[in-house]
């Protein structure tokens, strides 16, 4: 069942669920804030919630006719509180159970996308007792080195030399027991917005430090995001298809974003897939949807808008 909200004062309430207790904690607290803020501002009868205060007990208590989800990381993009919610009956934004944990999970999401002939790089998972000399052999350097369960590109560190790849898989184990090495693509990084069946434009990310990392993302005002991206229609296009059915295959609905790189000989390669993309000042859903006409506002509902689709994806 979808949710209209072509009326929004209709609502009985919506619960906008930020913060929680993971390591992007302070990213969805401004992510809620600012979707909490829009909500209000259209005249929806919204309030916030953050679950770290008296977990799901708390929430149920607001007894939301719908909840925003803006938690981002575990505990709330995984699935885990899409479960809860489905068991409580709450309609909710975004995706469903299934895609959230597989989203949140880049090595499986790649399994899958592998499985189903998407491109998407090569990688291995690690362990503390890896044969770093084979990890190189396989995968050659530079190298990524990430968490699994993590976002935000938190302990995510790029391997140009052997010497540097165990200490990369142990800044990336203090944030995940699994841990995972990625061939590295050279070439220029895209990510696509998807709003229901909308593909909104291709953004170009470039950074002067060459990497996206958390200071790119939401502190440093020096990372250039370009709108319209640079590629030629026809390429535009084919990546917009190619973040469709990445984000088909997982089962995902509602809203999403998806991470590619494009090397040098023009191929796409996908990275991985955000069930629960940022909302924040600096971040890039916002940034497609005004380029296409949309103002931030109006995303939010529209957002919302598509929540309970998941019962029918």
């Amino acid at each position: 069942m979808s949710v209209d909200v072509a009326t929004p004062q209709s609502l009985e309430k919506v619960v906008v669920v930020y913060g929680g207790t993971s390591a992007e904690r302070e990213v969805s607290l401004k992510s809620g804030s600012a979707v909490l803020e829009a909500l209000q501002r259209k005249g929806v009868n919204a309030c916030g919630y953050d679950p770290r205060d008296n977990g799901l007990v708390g929430l149920e208590q607001l007894a939301p006719s719908l909840v925003f989800v803006a938690l981002h990381g575990r505990g709330g993009e995984d699935g885990t509180l899409q479960g809860a919610l489905e068991l409580l009956d709450i309609p909710y934004t975004g995706s469903g159970v299934l895609a959230s944990a597989l989203g949140m999970d880049k090595q499986r999401t790649k399994q899958v996308w592998s499985a189903v002939g998407l491109p998407t790089p090569e990688s291995i998972m690690l362990e503390a007792t890896a044969e770093w000399s084979a990890v190189v052999e396989q995968l050659s350097l530079p190298l990524i080195v990430k968490p699994v369960h993590e976002g935000s590109t938190l302990g995510i560190s790029i391997v140009k030399n052997q010497a540097a790849l165990e200490a990369a898989y142990h800044e990336a184990a203090q944030f995940d027991a699994r841990v995972m090495a990625e061939r590295f693509v050279v070439g220029e990084e895209y990510t696509v917005a998807l709003l229901g069946d909308q593909v909104l434009p291709a953004i170009r990310v470039e950074v002067p430090g060459g990497f996206y990392d958390y200071e790119a993302k939401y502190i440093a005002n020096t990372t250039q995001y370009h709108l319209p991206c640079g590629l030629s229609a026809q390429h535009e296009a084919e990546l917009a298809l190619l973040c469709q059915q990445a984000f088909a295959a997982i089962g995902g609905v509602g809203w999403g974003r998806v991470d590619v790189m494009r090397d040098s000989e023009g191929r796409f390669w996908l990275l991985e897939v955000n069930t629960v993309p940022g909302m924040t000042d600096h971040s890039l859903v916002p940034q497609a949807a005004a380029h296409a006409g949309i103002s931030f506002d109006d995303l939010v509902l529209r957002i919302l808008n598509t929540a309970g689709e998941h019962f029918t994806a």
